[in-house]
């Protein structure tokens, strides 16, 4: 089994700044991929990062103000939103894939946090 807790999500004003951190626990062999979506009401949940050992991707409307970063050593993905603007007013969603073991059994994971509500508003 593998665990996903967010952390971060905040009110904060027009231009202000918050961090997103998930932590991923549990029986990890490895992680391939982590990353951020996020689901504002009525719509449906879009990318807004991803991050693999080499390369990270962004959505065009977050490109410049955010950053994902990864932690390997604590299984943790950050993701650094500056510029904030009310249109970035979602839940956000950490979501790690990797290999989880059980005993002498590997398979695949795909988990996601709990979410994070981000309100950007004055």
């Amino acid at each position: 089994q593998v665990q996903l807790v967010e952390s971060g999500g905040d009110t904060v004003q027009p231009g202000g700044s918050l961090r997103l951190s998930c932590a991923a626990s549990g029986s990890i062999f490895s992680i391939n991929a982590m990353g951020w979506y996020r689901q504002a009401p009525g719509k449906q949940r879009e990318l807004v990062a991803t991050i693999t050992s080499g390369a990270t991707n962004y959505a065009d409307s977050v490109k410049g103000r955010f950053t994902i970063s990864r932690d390997n050593a604590k299984n943790t993905v950050y993701l650094q939103m500056n510029s904030l603007k009310p249109e970035d007013t979602a839940v956000y969603y950490c979501n790690v894939a990797g290999i989880y073991y059980r005993g002498s059994y590997y398979g695949d994971f795909d988990a996601w946090g709990q979410g994070s509500q981000v309100t950007v508003s004055s």
